[in-house]
């Protein structure tokens, strides 16, 4: 079941056929609507469920607390809910959300599941997005060898002839009508693409959104 309008949300979802555990909870899973990537989990019971729907904004279970807990309500990182989803068990809730702040986590990071055996790094998202990420970090970490850092000193100019060149290639490989080419050019040019939006300071999620809105 997927939901994307917050005012139906309270007829779309039945919250009386979600199958809660002996505590009268189920997982939630709180999910980047744009980049997919995990921000946290937490519980919610059926009271809280419905506010989600009516608010469209996140409401949990504290267990410690035995509470309500309005996400955000306090540090104003609130999340807005873009879509709610169920599993084929109905015992388990997927929420998609604009995380407000970009901080998920009550240490400061985007996502409660950054920490992994060599400290903490950023929380895995779609493929574009990662390598928009690296893009970023040469950007502002330029190393000497790396080609990325050599578009970027080139500024447009290179830049741009770049873009120019491999969407020359992707369409002589469609033409050729070779899968395999098609693919390999077609990563070539979102590449490129990605080093122009960095060397502009426009941010992937800023085009995530456009193609969402778009897709309305």
């Amino acid at each position: 079941m997927s939901v994307t309008d917050s005012s139906s949300f309270a007829a779309a979802i039945p919250v009386e056929k979600i199958c809660y555990n002996e505590q009268g909870l189920v997982p939630a899973i709180v999910q980047d609507y744009l980049d997919g990537t995990v921000l946290m989990m937490a519980w919610m019971n059926q009271t809280s469920l419905q506010r989600t729907m009516e608010t469209g904004e996140t409401w949990f279970w504290s267990r410690s607390r035995q509470e309500l807990w309005h996400k955000g309500e306090t540090s104003g990182h609130l999340q807005r809910v873009k879509s709610l989803r169920y599993d084929c068990d109905s015992d388990a809730l997927l929420v998609g959300v604009e995380q407000i702040g970009d901080i998920a986590c009550h240490t400061g990071e985007r996502s409660c599941f950054h920490q992994v055996d060599e400290g903490i790094t950023p929380p895995p998202a779609d493929t574009l997005s990662q390598v928009f990420r690296v893009v970023c970090d040469r950007r502002d970490h330029p190393k000497a060898e790396s080609y990325t850092n050599k578009l970027l000193a080139g500024g447009d100019n290179k830049i741009l002839k770049k873009i120019g060149e491999e969407a020359a290639e992707v369409v002589m490989a469609c033409k050729d009508d070779d899968p395999n080419s098609i693919a390999g050019e077609a990563a070539d040019l979102m590449y490129h693409t990605l080093v122009a939006l960095a060397h502009h300071n426009v941010d992937i999620k800023a085009v995530y959104r456009k193609l969402q809105e778009r897709r309305r």
